[in-house]
C-alpha cells in the first residue's frame, strides 16, 4: 500500500489533549441531565407520550452513566501498573 505513516503515528499517542476528557464528561452529565428533564417535564410540553418520554429518559440516564464510567476510568484513574 502506502508508505506514508498514519495521522496516529504523525501525532503520537499523546495527542489527545486535556480538553477533550474534559468535554466528553461534561457530555455524559448532560445526557443525565436531559433524562432527568425528560422523565420530569410536565406532560404537554414535549409532543411524546409519557411512556415513551419516560423510557428515553432512562436510557439517557444509563447512557450518561456508562459514559461517565468509561471517561473516569479510561483518563482520570490512575494506572495501577504505576503506583507499583
Amino acid at each position: 500500500m502506502s508508505d506514508r505513516p498514519t495521522t496516529d503515528d504523525q501525532l503520537g499517542h499523546h495527542s489527545q489533549p486535556g480538553l477533550v476528557r474534559y468535554f466528553t464528561l461534561i457530555m455524559s452529565v448532560l445526557y443525565m441531565v436531559l433524562g432527568i428533564y425528560l422523565w420530569f417535564v410536565p406532560a404537554g410540553t414535549i409532543r411524546l407520550a409519557e411512556t415513551p418520554r419516560q423510557l428515553l429518559a432512562a436510557i439517557f440516564v444509563f447512557y450518561g452513566i456508562i459514559r461517565f464510567v468509561r471517561t473516569y476510568q479510561l483518563h482520570f484513574r490512575k494506572n495501577r501498573d504505576d503506583a507499583r
